[in-house]
């Protein structure tokens, strides 16, 4: 359920963020799209999500900028990019040990990095070679297993499984 609207006495950014992205299937849509998820279909098979929700998420977060649609799907746009940072600082939240559960963690790759290589970024998504921060349009995602875990067999999870370059159109 969406928080109330309105903050004229709380005069609060994050109440005015969470409007726009603060519920877990708005969070997760987001995360695949910026992983190279686009259709409807894939969205729908790899969340396990009802059709009218995601219906609703996607059409709020074009009405939002966060989201394009085109012929193909759905696309990350330019306002979406300054989410990155808190996706990746959420997911690196779920990642720590007081909360960890095992499964599938993704670290993410530098690519191109000045100094050679694709190193791994840290948890604040820092290049420790270069010290740059780089955006998604400049990571490679790889997947690094947990502990045997039942493991999902849609396409998406399939695809998910390979390193491959941040908003890059999965297969």
């Amino acid at each position: 359920m969406p928080l109330g609207q309105g903050y004229p006495l709380q005069d609060c950014s994050i109440a005015r963020a969470l409007e726009v992205v603060g519920d877990r299937w708005t969070l997760l849509v987001l995360r695949d799209c910026f992983l190279g998820v686009h259709r409807f279909a894939d969205l729908v098979a790899h969340l396990d999500v009802p059709r009218a929700v995601l219906s609703d998420r996607l059409a709020r977060l074009v009405e939002a900028g966060i989201l394009e649609r085109d012929a193909s799907g759905y696309r990350v746009t330019e306002t979406a990019t300054a989410l990155w940072p808190a996706l990746r600082s959420l997911a690196a939240w779920g990642e720590s040990d007081q909360r960890a559960t095992g499964g599938t963690v993704r670290r993410f790759a530098h690519a191109g990095c000045p100094a050679g290589g694709e190193p791994d970024t840290t948890a604040d998504g820092r290049c420790p070679a270069c010290g740059a921060v780089p955006g998604p349009t400049d990571l490679v995602v790889r997947p690094e297993g947990g502990p045997d875990l039942p493991r999902r067999d849609d396409p998406v999870s399939r695809a998910l499984r390979e390193p491959h370059r941040m908003l890059t159109p999965l297969p």
